[in-house]
C-alpha cells in the first residue's frame, strides 16, 4: 500500500469514529427519562393528537412537487443564460427561446391533462347540487 494513502486512511478513521464516540458518550451522560408514555407523545400547541401523523397523500401532491422541481430547474437555466447573454449572442437567444417554448408546451400539456387541478371541478359541484335539490323538491 503506498504511503500517500496513510493520511487519508487516518482521516477516514477519525471521521467514522467521531459520530460513534459522540453517540456513546451522550448515551452515558444523558439523564434517564421519566414521565411514562405521555412524555413520548407529540406536543402540538397543547392539543392532544387526534390521529397518526403518517397520513396518506394523494399522488397529485407528488405530481405537483415534480412540476415544481422541473420549473425550478428551468429558472436556473434561464438565469445562467441571462448571465452569459452577451457571450452567447443570437445563438444563445434562439436556444433559450426554444427551451422556453418547450416548457410552455409542457405546461399547457400538463394543464390540459389536469395535473394543475387542485380541487374538485366547480361545474361538477353545481351539477351535483342541482341534482340534489331536484330530488328534495320532488319529495
Amino acid at each position: 500500500m503506498p504511503a500517500a494513502y496513510i493520511p487519508v486512511l487516518i482521516f477516514a478513521l477519525i471521521v467514522l469514529s467521531f459520530p460513534v464516540l459522540a453517540l456513546l458518550i451522550f448515551k452515558l451522560i444523558r439523564p434517564e427519562s421519566r414521565g411514562g408514555p405521555a412524555k413520548f407523545l407529540p406536543y402540538e400547541c397543547g392539543i392532544p393528537p387526534e390521529s397518526n401523523a403518517r397520513g396518506r397523500y394523494s399522488a397529485r401532491f407528488y405530481v405537483v412537487a415534480m412540476l415544481f422541481v422541473i420549473f425550478d430547474v428551468e429558472t436556473i437555466f434561464v438565469l445562467a443564460w441571462a448571465i452569459a447573454f452577451r457571450e452567447l449572442g443570437w445563438f444563445g437567444y434562439f436556444g433559450v427561446l426554444v427551451f422556453i417554448i418547450l416548457l410552455v408546451v409542457v405546461l399547457i400539456y400538463e394543464w390540459r391533462n389536469g395535473a394543475l387541478d387542485f380541487g374538485p371541478d366547480g361545474k361538477k359541484i353545481l351539477a351535483a347540487y342541482r341534482k340534489l335539490t331536484r330530488k328534495t323538491a320532488k319529495k
